[in-house]
């Protein structure tokens, strides 16, 4: 079926006992809609409806799924519901809560708290370029407790990227949609088809999938603090694997900030999955460093090695 736009669910359609105001965001993969529950809070309902696999029609409820992909999105549809049933178990300030999900409509949904806020994306746009070092430094320290909390649980999130950042209206910023997230750090069974947006996807999510882990989702951090610099998306990854043309943020904007700052972006967006820090807690360690240096650590010798061939070149 080619992939075509999938209706949402009408303004004040009863939903087990939550009540659709309006469509908040529609993707591939999924709608998301801001609801209201029957006390009146409202929340933001996420439903698995993917238009590659998929089509609900103008006035219809129930999606059409043909013969060929039903089997597809039976998968789909129980990889969602594992990850819901997983992400409602986590309770954390920087990772967005799931408070229920359940069946209905030939689909399953996933009710989140509802954030007042605005996208990092959206903050990176208004401030193209010029986001102060203590701004990066105070959202990506705080998220990466998100983080930390998400990979402990075996989960991976593998979409992160700016849009996927909400800076609340305190300024503390949380990790939202998991519609990539997938249990592969213990589940033997094949993913869906792989999903991952350019700029931001690590390079084993276009090729090497058993070379997943939490070092992924490292790369995108990386990536989503290399987009606070620039004020766009880097180079995708696939494209670099081919002719790597990404230029390190220690040459880009030495002097504009530190040095320790821009070597921990370089690190983290590493095309080895192995240069890379291995786990958030590693990560976490050198960004509290903050204007000291981290040679020590033994890391950074071989960054700094291929940034001056790179300048020498």
């Amino acid at each position: 079926m080619p992939q075509q736009i999938n209706q949402p669910l009408p303004a004040g359609f009863e939903l087990n006992g939550y009540r659709i105001e309006r469509q908040l965001s529609l993707g591939g993969f999924s709608i998301v809609y801001l609801a209201y529950d029957e006390e009146g809070n409202p929340v933001a309902i996420k439903e698995y409806l993917p238009n590659s696999l998929a089509l609900r029609t103008e006035g219809a409820v129930v999606p059409t799924i043909s013969e060929e992909h039903r089997a597809a999105f039976r998968y789909g549809l129980r990889c969602f519901f594992e990850e819901g049933r997983a992400l409602a178990h986590l309770s954390h300030p920087n990772v967005v809560r799931v408070l229920n999900f359940f069946r209905a409509n030939e689909t399953v949904y996933m009710v989140m708290q509802y954030e007042r806020g605005r996208t990092l994306q959206e903050h990176i746009q208004k401030y193209k370029g010029q986001l102060r070092e203590s701004f990066i430094r105070a959202v990506f320290t705080r998220l990466l407790n998100g983080l930390r909390e998400v990979h402990s649980n075996k989960l991976l999130h593998l979409d992160i990227k700016p849009s996927n950042i909400y800076l609340r209206t305190d300024g503390n910023p949380v990790l939202l949609d998991f519609g990539a997230a997938r249990q592969t750090l213990t589940s033997e069974q094949a993913a869906l088809k792989p999903m991952y947006t350019p700029g931001f996807a690590s390079p084993e999510q276009y090729q090497k999938r058993e070379e997943l882990g939490p070092w992924s989702d490292i790369y995108s951090i990386g990536a989503s603090m290399y987009a606070c610099l620039s004020g766009s998306a880097p180079i995708a990854a696939d494209a670099r694997l081919e002719r790597d043309q990404h230029q390190p943020a220690a040459r880009r904007w030495t002097g504009r900030y530190s040095n320790q700052l821009l070597e921990i972006v370089d690190w983290c967006m590493q095309l080895d999955h192995l240069a890379r820090p291995q786990s958030v807690f590693a990560l976490q360690r050198a960004l509290a460093e903050k204007q000291r240096t981290v040679a020590a650590s033994g890391w950074l010798d071989n960054i700094r090695h291929r940034l001056r061939a790179m300048i020498q070149e």
